[in-house]
């Protein structure tokens, strides 16, 4: 399989041997991968987003099982987007925090939120320990335009949305934050104010990753409405 553009040289894919699900359970899980030696440019980023493929680190991937089409790529269209009451009631108790842009980089200070998150999050997950090398090789990226959406209470950070900057919108790449604030819903606040970054920025997608049914992990993916999900190789909106 091969992508390209007028421009660009093709970009060459590869698809993994069977492994366990993240998600699932099951041990016949493949996913499909750009070429890790190619770097990647804004342009061909955008297509594959627009293709459902995501970013981990620096390599771009699209499951791809041969007997299950669980992971369904979603985004958010911005336009006709309308937040839910829950969701106006989770950004009127987070008024008092104050967000900030910063550059996507290695710090003690977004790392020790990340530890905790981890730690007392995902205990049962492949991310479980923590370390400031996985920290680097998940969430960062030499060739994406990555910056974090974090969030302040007062000079206390609570939140790191990681976000890529796409033609067409926002990718929401991994958001950790504060465990002992659950009562703030700071996972929900965060894609609020992505979904409000696009509207400041004229763009038209925040793109969620993917909505898998059987997870409860992914479930809230689909409380963001209208949600466009890429099935059979075409953008489906529910509304």
């Amino acid at each position: 399989m091969t992508a390209d553009s007028d421009q660009e040289a093709p970009l060459d894919f590869y698809l993994t041997p069977p492994h366990p699900c993240s998600y699932l359970d099951r041990s016949d899980a493949q996913t499909l991968f750009a070429d890790p030696r190619r770097i990647i440019t804004s342009t061909a980023y955008q297509q594959l987003s627009a293709q459902g493929f995501r970013r981990s680190g620096g390599h771009l991937y699209r499951p791809r099982c041969n007997r299950c089409n669980a992971c369904i790529a979603v985004r958010v269209p911005i336009s006709g987007f309308e937040p839910t009451r829950s969701q106006r009631r989770t950004s009127k108790k987070n008024q008092d925090l104050t967000m900030r842009i910063e550059p996507a980089r290695f710090t003690p200070r977004h790392y020790q939120v990340y530890e905790r998150y981890i730690s007392m999050r995902h205990t049962d997950g492949d991310m479980y320990p923590a370390s400031e090398d996985q920290f680097k090789s998940f969430l960062l990226c030499a060739w994406a335009e990555t910056q974090f959406v974090c969030l302040y209470r007062g000079e206390q950070l609570l939140s790191v949305a990681v976000t890529d900057q796409l033609d067409d919108g926002l990718s929401a790449v991994y958001t950790f934050f504060e465990p002992t604030e659950s009562a703030r819903s700071l996972g929900v606040f965060s894609i609020l104010q992505q979904i409000e970054q696009c509207r400041r920025q004229g763009l038209s997608h925040l793109y969620l990753g993917y909505w898998i049914k059987e997870s409860p992990k992914m479930a809230y993916k689909s409380q963001y409405r209208p949600l466009q999900m890429f099935i059979e190789g075409r953008w489906v909106t529910l509304n």
